[in-house]
């Protein structure tokens, strides 16, 4: 099975090329990792001929999504030692492993790099996410149960 740093590297590899569906199955696993580049197009029912007079209809260019800005959070610490952990992908974030537990970490926890911080739930596959840092929790940039998108910071690390 594919670890999370793994995934994270599929994703970059897959982002840089040219490659628009990749499917990964493992012991009863599934990855399947889609660009939103390309509009899909799914066809169903019995496909009728054109007439040959008729022109092809023009490709529309597929429209960016327009997301409204979320609202702005107090700006996080800026230092040069800070380091972000990020979302490596899109889901769920929950701090602790039930709603019974306390959470992982919180401001002021020291981390190491193998220190699992929080778990990120994606299509009822819980992940579990490590610090990659050693040093110190500044700040915790998101709410229990708050959806969290790839690539989004989740924490600001004072790296030792």
């Amino acid at each position: 099975m594919l670890n999370i740093n793994e995934i994270h590297e599929l994703i970059k590899r897959i982002d840089e090329s040219s490659i628009d569906e990749f499917i990964y199955e493992n012991e009863g696993v599934s990855l399947k990792l889609k660009k939103n580049e390309a509009p899909a197009v799914h066809v169903t029912g019995q496909a009728q001929a054109l007439p040959a007079a008729a022109p092809a209809p023009a490709p529309q260019a597929a429209k960016p999504e327009v997301r409204e800005a979320a609202p702005a959070q107090e700006a996080p610490k800026q230092d040069e030692n800070l380091h972000k952990i990020t979302s490596p992908m899109v889901g769920t974030f929950y701090a602790s492993s039930s709603p019974e537990a306390g959470p992982y970490v919180k401001q002021g926890s020291k981390v190491s790099e193998n220190t699992v911080v929080c778990i990120v739930e994606a299509m009822k596959l819980f992940n579990e996410i490590e610090a990659e840092v050693k040093g110190e929790i500044v700040e915790v940039l998101v709410e229990n149960g708050q959806l969290v998108e790839y690539g989004q910071p989740l924490f600001l690390v004072k790296a030792e």
